[in-house]
């Protein structure tokens, strides 16, 4: 960490192809100042969303058409600047991009110039929802501070060091060399700060501590990490592998692709889509809201009863996997929207799991909290936790400790 007085701002920029979502922090004082969205970027009805933390001032919210990227970047720049905050501020050390996919070449944090720009460009097929959006994020900030050393963090790279047994499908290896098939693991900036947090919460060194870190949202992904080190992870080539998600399937026998297409005559593109957009809860029961389905599950309906049991089956599953994998575990994490807030979810994911040593405690289980804690009973062989994901200070974390280090005359390129 910096000292005092020394600049130490990262925005945080994740590019998505019609938003931008954004995070201004400081590393000196760990303090997030603020914090914004815009969305419906080429629509006439864009809308910019503004908080600025630190201050303690009003949420602002702007409507009307904002073009492209650029534009996007200007305004965001505008209310910044309005609190003192703009991207001119010498206070501003680096901009810290989300890239979703950084291949088998990027695993860590990589300073971007144009040949790392052009690298990631050939990893598009790869990602082509989500690279594409980041790459066009990122070439908007070089334009406006092209002074700022760009930092790429990469939500593969937590997830390089599985050993290749691991990540290696079991296929022809010529052909999977020469088209990079090979399971890489997405969410991986959340799943490095979470198994921290979680050592740290429970008095341990990261470096001793072994934890199942259970990354729950609309996209859903498990990790095996051994002393800070990710031993195996549930999402695979892209994010489709794995839980059973909002609107992903998981897991499936791969021939169901080539029977829809000979029996359904489904097109390549209309089963990516339905795998991808129709599938996971809401294919199961027209709902991806954890919430409404649970309160579908409370009124007896029984489609929202199956996929709640297939997406908790499915998610056991893993943990049983995962303690295999890990030999010793010292704990399950629990994050992201739905790991974070369905106490429902964590009790039935744990429940008739206690020969693994694996318990809830009703009361703490049910009491809501946005700090890491515990909810298991006292004295649990393993515990069960909860920690809320922060990807942003994770990337800000990873950009500013590359920036500053590039900065050290004494540091030396490997």
């Amino acid at each position: 960490m910096s000292t005092p007085g020394t600049p130490a701002r990262v925005l945080v920029l994740n590019s998505g192809s019609s938003s931008v979502k954004y995070q201004l922090l400081d590393m000196a004082g760990d303090e997030r100042l603020a914090a914004g969205l815009v969305e419906r970027i080429g629509e006439r009805t864009s809308r910019l969303v503004h908080t600025p933390l630190a201050s303690g001032g009003e949420r602002r919210e702007h409507t009307g058409r904002i073009a492209d990227h650029g534009e996007a970047l200007r305004a965001l720049s505008r209310e910044l600047a309005r609190d003192g905050l703009g991207l001119d501020s010498r206070e501003l050390v680096a901009v810290g991009h989300r890239v979703v996919h950084g291949g088998p070449r990027f695993t860590e944090p990589t300073l971007i110039d144009d040949d790392v720009l052009a690298e990631i460009e050939k990893l598009v097929p790869l990602a082509p929802l989500h690279n594409p959006a980041n790459i066009t994020g990122i070439r908007t900030a070089r334009e406006l501070r092209p002074d700022l050393p760009q930092v790429a963090v990469f939500d593969t790279a937590f997830h390089a060091s599985m050993p290749e047994h691991a990540f290696r499908y079991a296929i022809d290896t010529s052909v999977a060399d020469a088209h990079l098939v090979r399971r890489y693991g997405f969410h991986g900036t959340s799943h490095a700060y979470v198994s921290r947090r979680a050592a740290q919460l429970l008095g341990r060194a990261p470096e001793d501590t072994n934890v199942i870190v259970l990354h729950l949202g609309n996209g859903a992904s498990a990790s095996a990490v051994a002393g800070g080190r990710c031993l195996d992870t549930s999402m695979g080539l892209t994010p489709l592998e794995g839980l059973v998600m909002g609107t992903r399937s998981g897991d499936l026998d791969p021939a169901v692709v080539f029977h829809l297409a000979r029996v359904a005559g489904m097109s390549v593109d209309a089963v990516d889509e339905l795998l991808n957009k129709k599938s996971g809860l809401v294919g199961l029961c027209g709902d991806n809201d954890m919430r409404e389905i649970r309160r579908r599950v409370d009124e007896g309906d029984r489609a929202a009863e199956l996929a709640f049991a297939i997406y908790i089956h499915r998610l056991r599953k893993y943990i049983g996997a995962y303690f295999a994998v890990l030999g010793r575990v010292d704990a399950v994490v629990f994050t992201a929207g739905v790991g974070e807030n369905a106490a429902e979810v964590r009790e039935a994911a744990v429940a008739g799991l206690e020969g693994f040593g694996l318990a809830v405690d009703g009361r703490r289980n049910t009491l809501r909290s946005q700090e890491p804690r515990l909810v298991s009973p006292d004295g649990s062989r393993v515990a069960v936790a909860v920690v809320p994901t922060d990807e942003e200070r994770e990337i800000a974390r990873q950009t500013f400790a590359l920036a500053t280090r590039e900065e050290d005359p004494s540091y030396k390129h490997a």
